[in-house]
């Protein structure tokens, strides 16, 4: 099995038919996450949150070798929802709209 090695950005030799390129977007990318989830008073909100992540480019072979090319739909789903989740349980669904400047994840 082939080592997998990350390359910075620039142009790179490759041996045809033996290696093939993997090509991530290391910059800042925003997520649309929609979620409903139970605030403190039980009342059900649907809640839209904008995300942005990026890849750390040290760690791409890691995350390759690990997660695949499909981290973003993979593992950021589930932990954005976790985490709005817990936050919004904090407060009542009259707090929610009232104080939305200051609840932060």
């Amino acid at each position: 099995m082939f080592a997998v090695r990350v390359y910075p950005e620039g142009t790179h030799f490759i041996i045809p038919w033996f290696e093939r390129p993997t090509i991530y977007d290391v910059r800042a990318r925003p997520h649309l996450v929609e979620s409903t989830s139970g605030s403190r008073d039980l009342q059900m909100v649907k809640i839209s949150l904008w995300v942005l992540t990026r890849h750390v480019p040290d760690q791409l072979s890691t995350v390759y070798r690990t997660l695949g090319t499909n981290y973003n739909e993979r593992v950021l789903p589930s932990i954005i929802h976790e985490t709005l989740k817990v936050v919004v349980a904090q407060f009542n669904a009259s707090q929610l709209i009232t104080q939305r400047e200051r609840i932060l994840l």
